[in-house]
């Protein structure tokens, strides 16, 4: 039997992630064993989702080293998307309000049927490959903690109906179908009352033990930190803009030269496969263009969507 712990292994020493204005964030520093929860605290606009993506192999790191289950960034980064998911990051990996929760989850396990599983199984019996796709829906809806049963109507309850917690829920769900060693939660505690953010805290504690590292992005860690690695993103880094001028800095690390050509074909696949949600757009993310990413949360989104995300 393999011994190999499911969730990977995190660490980062300087790390450090540099865009067209300046420093996204730099010198994190994070180690953490399989099947941790690390907390990454900070204020809007410190650089905390683009911390997020820099450690799923979304963005490309400027300085310092950093790892994934093994897997050196940047070099690896299309390794490591292939046993990261993304949940709940605006303009990346978020649900789409016009579908239902069926609908998302159907999307999800096509997918996941599609570039998730080896040629053999897809040369399997139809019934078969159906029955194998329920279980992992009902696997990763109990392990989000959301009953659909419970929804205004059913499977049928549109996304936009939802409670913010309950799109949560759905959202590491998703993320989940893919059986991911990595689980990256953006905003987690955004609009959530004091009970709801109790609640969403338990449902990422409780994946971590179940030994899937968590990866969540938070203004305030859980009350209980017992037990949680915490990383603090400081204040939003400077912008480097040369003394009295208006213009951005010309400072811009090229992100295309990060992927080597021997992982292209991995990337490929991982591109393919997508994470969760109709948001992600079957998995299409940031390496694909010319940014490294902005210095701050809000610009996250159009970096990734200027870099041809789409």
């Amino acid at each position: 039997m393999d011994s190999t712990p499911h969730g990977a292994a995190v660490t980062a020493t300087g790390f450090g992630v540099k865009g067209p204005r300046g420093w996204a964030f730099r010198d994190i520093g994070i180690t953490a064993g399989p099947g941790s929860l690390i907390a990454v605290q900070g204020p809007s606009g410190s650089g905390r989702t683009c911390l997020l993506l820099a450690l799923t192999g979304r963005m490309k790191s400027a300085a310092g080293t950093a790892e994934v289950g093994g897997l050196p960034l940047p070099k690896k980064r299309a390794a490591v998307r292939s046993v990261a998911a993304l949940a709940h990051v605006p303009g990346v990996a978020e649900l789409d309000p016009a579908l239902t929760v069926g609908e998302h989850l159907r999307e999800r396990a096509l997918l996941q049927g599609r570039f998730g599983g080896s040629l053999r199984a897809l040369l399997r019996p139809r019934h078969e490959r159906r029955a194998e796709a329920r279980a992992l829906v009902d696997t990763a809806l109990a392990a989000a903690g959301l009953a659909p049963e419970a929804l205004p109507k059913g499977i049928r309850t549109s996304v936009r109906d939802l409670e913010r917690l309950e799109a949560l829920r759905l959202s590491v769900a998703l993320a989940l179908i893919g059986g991911p060693r990595l689980l990256a939660v953006d905003d987690t505690d955004l609009k959530l009352s004091d009970d709801e953010r109790a609640a969403a805290w338990a449902l990422l504690r409780g994946l971590a033990a179940a030994g899937t590292t968590v990866l969540a992005v938070c203004s305030e860690p859980p009350e209980d930190g017992e037990g949680v690695v915490l990383v603090h993103t400081g204040a939003r880094p400077e912008r480097n803009t040369p003394k009295g001028t208006s213009g951005e800095s010309s400072a811009t690390t090229d992100a295309t030269d990060a992927t080597d050509e021997q992982d292209s074909d991995e990337a490929a696949k991982a591109n393919k496969g997508g994470n969760s949600g109709k948001g992600c757009k079957g998995g299409k993310d940031s390496t694909s263009g010319k940014h490294d990413g902005p210095d701050d949360e809000e610009g996250a989104a159009d970096a990734l969507a200027e870099a041809g995300r789409a």
